[in-house]
């Protein structure tokens, strides 16, 4: 008799020793953390994402994207990661690797106890130069005065550490998250669409090179095709019931 999808991606974790894990918006859903569009509410509801999330917008108007995104970091700060980042956190020993690679922002895997996090579309907590001189700030609280900031480096404007419209992923992060996926056994989607690139790419290079994929998520992706299991669940109820915590 054949197994239920959720039984059946159980099976393949715990033959797995190395697993990749790739993470979107629906993984921090549980949190209370909106997507970048569902947060567009009230008076950020009139501006065109562009206006909010790009170079150009931001030279635009520094004061009124930066106040959005102080916005958008006080919410993060408030959310808690939920029983699905817990779950990640707390199995990633049992194997030789346990590797998140996650287009969020929110800093929720680490706050969660995941050490092995890479973060292609960057930190909603980070700061650097518009300039890109090379200052970088993690903690908010250490920033100069400012609304935004300017860098004391250089004295340009300081920016949200994320990756805007137009913007090319840091090459490094970028990376480290291909070689992650070719070096996987097993890949969980978790909580993606599949519709952003490159990191929907990942599953189809894990996939060339041998890994399994499995998606989870309550929805219809575009990643459901390639993937060896699809698991109708979201990620706080999947992910305990997959490794067992």
């Amino acid at each position: 008799m054949r197994l239920e999808p959720i039984e059946e991606a159980s099976d393949l974790v715990r033959n797995a020793r190395r697993i990749a894990v790739l993470t979107g918006a629906g993984m921090s859903a549980e949190s209370g953390v909106p997507t970048f569009r569902d947060a567009q509410t009230g008076l950020w509801a009139r501006f065109d994402p562009e206006q909010l999330a790009s170079e150009a917008g931001f030279r635009a108007d520094p004061p009124m994207v930066w106040r959005w995104y102080a916005s958008r970091r006080d919410a993060v700060t408030r959310a808690e990661p939920n029983a699905g980042h817990r779950a990640l956190a707390a199995v990633a020993d049992r194997f030789g690797q346990l590797a998140i690679v996650t287009q969020n922002v929110d800093g929720l895997h680490r706050r969660a106890g995941s050490r092995d996090v890479i973060e292609i579309h960057g930190s909603i907590m980070r700061t650097v130069c518009l300039a890109r001189c090379g200052f970088v700030e993690d903690e908010p609280a250490r920033l100069p005065s400012g609304d935004p900031p300017r860098c004391p480096n250089c004295g340009d404007w300081l920016r949200p550490g994320v990756v805007w419209f137009g913007e090319m992923l840091d090459a490094r992060q970028l990376a480290a998250a291909e070689e992650t996926s070719r070096e996987c056994d097993l890949l969980l989607v978790v909580g993606t669409s599949g519709l952003v690139y490159p990191a929907a790419g990942l599953p189809l290079t894990a996939r060339r090179a041998g890994a399994t994929v499995v998606v989870i998520n309550p929805a219809d992706t575009e990643l459901d095709r390639m993937a060896s299991v699809v698991v109708r669940s979201t990620a706080a109820t999947a992910l305990p019931r997959l490794f067992g915590v």
